[in-house]
């Protein structure tokens, strides 16, 4: 199966592969750059800047933009920690703990991490970080797409 994102050195992020879709348009595109690198202990860490097109009326991270990103990190981050066509899959659950309000225009990562990958499942968790600490907590299981 055709890999439908590329994960490529960022010459502009020095130390970061810029997690690009093949088709532009699509959801992705806005979260805008969304980078990636493998982290300590197997872990990836999956990173973008939100600007005020993500923000709620209280000026931070509107739930639904951090929902998206996790949403994106999920994929982005497994495939950085190994997991096989990662990229090509689909979520099956996510369940998220906010646990803080996220700022505009500082990074926000998230730390995830793969907990088991069989034939068609890949289970995953992670933190969404900022410099003020942990803001979210989520886990997911993946479901592999299967042959077209």
């Amino acid at each position: 199966m055709e890999a439908l994102f590329t994960s490529e050195p960022d010459p502009g992020y020095p130390g970061w592969n810029r997690w690009e879709l093949h088709d532009s348009g699509r959801f992705l595109d806005t979260l805008g750059s969304v980078h990636v690198q493998p982290d300590v202990d197997g872990k990836a860490r999956v990173r973008m800047v939100p600007g005020r097109q993500h923000s709620n009326m209280l000026n931070n991270v509107h739930g639904g933009a951090m929902l998206g990103f996790i949403d994106i990190a999920l994929f982005a981050g497994a495939e950085t920690c190994g997991a096989k066509a990662a990229g090509n899959a689909v979520t099956l659950d996510c369940n998220v703990q906010f646990l803080a309000g996220a700022v505009l225009d500082e990074p926000l990562d998230a730390v995830v991490e793969v907990l088991r990958e069989t034939g068609r499942l890949i289970f995953v968790r992670g933190l969404v970080e900022q410099a003020s600490g942990t803001i979210a907590a989520f886990s997911a299981t993946l479901r592999k797409a299967g042959k077209r």
